[in-house]
């Protein structure tokens, strides 16, 4: 993102050291030039929104994981509390003990979604952010290059 920030500061570099035009405040500014670093935004403005696609991914997959870690851990307790059927109080143990097994899978995929989700929201937060410096920028230059005042 900071090679796009760099780029709108190449933008605003240009537009303001563009000459005036006689008898006005507009500027003569080469198009060309601000069509090529526009264009050079938009080739590496993509690798934010693959980022951030990858993120909800490995989210996903995290959460996946979890439930398949508690599940697998469920069937163990369930498998061991049916081995120790025979005896009351060991049955009541086992029971209790898979109990507390799955309510820490539990707890531990919670944990695991929420801080997933936290990440991804924060990368996303910061993702909205720059995108709405880069529109602003992106505003403001084509309002230089319409020759509307711009308000900073």
């Amino acid at each position: 993102m900071d090679d796009i920030m760099e780029l709108i500061g190449r933008i605003d570099e240009l537009v303001q050291g563009s000459k005036n035009m006689p008898l006005s405040s507009n500027k003569i500014v080469d198009p060309e030039a601000i069509y090529a670093l526009v264009d050079e935004i938009r080739e590496r403005y993509p690798e934010e929104l693959k980022q951030a696609r990858w993120i909800l991914k490995q989210r996903q997959e995290m959460v996946e994981e979890a439930e398949r870690e508690a599940n697998r851990v469920l069937e163990e307790a369930q498998d061991r509390a049916r081995m120790l059927i025979a005896e009351t109080e060991i049955v009541r143990q086992a029971e209790s003990r898979a109990a507390e097994i799955l309510e820490e899978a539990r707890a531990n995929e919670r944990e695991v979604r929420l801080g997933a989700e936290d990440y991804a929201d924060e990368m996303m937060a910061n993702l909205e952010a720059n995108l709405g410096r880069l529109l602003t920028a992106v505003q403001r230059g084509r309002d230089r290059l319409q020759g509307k005042p711009t308000q900073r």
